[in-house]
């Protein structure tokens, strides 16, 4: 389980990686879990937080409603009396337990979307789950304990969020990804467009590392120099 620490001595611990990350966030007494994993990965997700002792979550913040991030948030809601927290625009899906089927930004996700649709593909439904905490643009965490906030990141989905902690870590969820050497530009994306306005957004926190769901960190300069190509 890879760890990011800031300098005010937060940890940023992601608990799974594979199909999705999951992170946790704890100043050592307090915790947010940002997503959850697929339905699938409950059980490994169970025993990784009772490896890190985690008996309590404050929060569950859920960066959009697809079903690798949102697939145990009932679960957890449930196991350990978290308040979940979501945008305004994904709200109803997390609500209705549905996925909706993203854009591909290149040929290839292009093909892939056009080939599940064709076929009647769906992207995945999970155990729908009640929000306590609805998001519009910017929340802050103080009240949770932690020195960080969530902001309103679009392009991915129209109510991504990221957990933007202490201005240097950044949890961005499908706003970016690290899978591509040399690029943070998601394979799937609803508004390709609004996606890089987020970008700007995330680089003015001052934040000097971008954590996506899916594949390894990426650096400010790594990000800087991709925005300033595609805008």
């Amino acid at each position: 389980m890879k760890t990011w620490i800031t300098s005010g001595g937060i940890r940023i611990i992601r608990v799974l990686s594979g199909r999705s990350n999951v992170f946790l966030v704890t100043n050592g007494t307090k915790n947010i879990l940002v997503d959850t994993g697929t339905g699938l990965e409950w059980r490994l997700l169970k025993l990784r937080l009772n490896k890190l002792t985690v008996y309590h979550i404050d929060c569950l913040i859920l960066t959009h409603s697809h079903f690798d991030h949102a697939g145990n948030a009932a679960r957890i809601r449930k196991a350990f009396k978290t308040p979940v927290i979501v945008h305004r625009n994904e709200a109803q899906f997390v609500a209705s337990g549905t996925s909706p089927a993203p854009r591909g930004t290149f040929a290839f996700s292009k093909a892939i979307v056009k080939l599940l649709s064709a076929t009647g593909y769906s992207i995945g439904r999970y155990k729908s789950c009640r929000q306590d905490i609805i998001v519009d643009s910017v929340y802050d965490l103080k009240d949770f304990g932690i020195n960080a906030y969530i902001l309103h990141t679009p392009g991915h989905t129209a109510g991504s969020l990221s957990v933007i902690i202490e201005d240097e870590i950044a949890i961005v969820g499908d706003a970016m990804v690290g899978i591509f050497p040399g690029s943070a530009f998601p394979p799937f994306a609803e508004d390709p467009r609004q996606l890089i306005i987020s970008w700007g957004k995330l680089l003015d926190t001052g934040c000097s590392l971008f954590i996506p769901s899916h594949g390894s960190a990426n650096t400010r300069t790594l990000v800087q120099k991709d925005h300033h190509m595609r805008r």
